[in-house]
């Protein structure tokens, strides 16, 4: 985990990358990777150099995700009302309050000796964007117009990650997080691999077995009261899916679950990087209610950059740095108040 710190210290701090030589950015990034994923690889004499223009894809891919703006948003109540973002993410002001009580990452946080003094923390809001078609009504003029269809806008799941003292602190965990993310990835592979290599060696054992024993019935006292013939049409068939097996096996053993293999899946995740996690800002126009509105429409809207995080296989969040105030914090005996009252 230290070499992933050292990395992500590189890619998403402020003035590291003169501090810290490119060749040691990516020995120290491959090394990261190698220790996560595979320790095994090392085995190959030319892992470096075999990992080092995949490695160096997903720096730069990497290093544009730490460039990109991530302006802090205040979560109080009172900025439900005033922030076009605070209100656009959550449906009351009471929503707010309840996203940073019940977070026991944030109330951790606050409770460690070393940040009693800290009136404030940083964290990573994750979100489920959702859009779904209803219909409503919309002044046009003078007259209002009903069963007009319209485009609801609605976040859920709120989720607060990384609390952290300062603002730096909270952008080098992101990016320790996004590198483990792409090591997970390719980790899963690795495992996918052996996984599919194991299942086909015992399918493998099973149809042999499974052909000694109609050998036995062929050759034994089964074929007096069953068709040798039918037997025979069974081992066949047996003997087929056998060699389909054993070419599947070996295939997969020769090339997935070796050293080769798990330097090729390592080498296709970081190779594309941005397929696993990517970064995107997109304009959103909603009226106070999280209705898309147009650009030309008037009237109290709330107008928002949105950063929405893609970590691939169709998981997307929206996402914001925050601050979070202590003061903001409800009391543990107010949290059990509200749930008694709830039940």
């Amino acid at each position: 985990m230290a070499l992933f710190d050292r990395v992500a210290a590189s890619l998403f701090g402020s003035g590291q990358k003169e501090a810290q030589g490119e060749r040691q950015l990516v020995a120290e990034m491959t090394e990261a990777v190698v220790d996560a994923v595979e320790p095994r690889v090392r085995l190959n004499s030319r892992y470096r150099e075999k990992l080092d223009k995949c490695v160096r894809h997903s720096i730069e891919h990497l290093r544009s995700i730490g460039r990109a703006p991530l302006e802090p948003v205040l979560l109080t109540r009172a900025a439900w009302a005033s922030d076009p973002r605070v209100n656009a993410f959550f449906g009351t002001a009471d929503d707010v309050a309840a996203c940073l009580g019940r977070r026991p990452e944030l109330r951790s946080f606050f409770d460690r000796r070393e940040n009693a003094g800290m009136p404030e923390a940083y964290a990573l809001l994750g979100m489920k964007k959702e859009e779904r078609s209803v219909l409503g009504m919309e002044l046009k003029g003078d007259a209002v117009q009903r069963d007009v269809a319209q485009v609801q806008v609605s976040f859920s799941g709120h989720r607060l990650v990384a609390p952290s003292a300062t603002l730096a602190e909270t952008r080098l965990e992101i990016g320790r997080r996004i590198l483990l993310r792409l090591a997970q990835v390719a980790l899963a592979r690795v495992v996918a691999a052996e996984s599919k290599a194991t299942e086909l060696e015992q399918h493998k054992a099973y149809l042999a077995a499974r052909l000694r024993v109609l050998q036995l019935a062929r050759d034994g006292m089964e074929g007096v009261v069953k068709d040798p013939a039918k037997i025979g049409e069974e081992m066949k068939a047996v003997e087929a899916g056998l060699k389909q097996t054993v070419e599947g096996y070996m295939e997969t053993k020769g090339r997935l679950a070796t050293l080769e293999g798990y330097l090729e899946n390592i080498d296709d995740v970081f190779s594309h990087a941005e397929q696993h996690v990517s970064l995107s800002h997109t304009p959103l126009r909603v009226s106070r209610l999280g209705v898309r509105v147009a650009d030309d429409a008037t009237g109290p809207i709330n107008e928002l950059s949105l950063a929405e995080l893609s970590l691939g296989e169709g998981w997307r969040a929206a996402i914001a740095i925050v601050r979070c105030p202590r003061s903001e914090l409800v009391s543990k005996e107010d949290l059990i108040a509200q749930a008694e009252r709830s039940l």
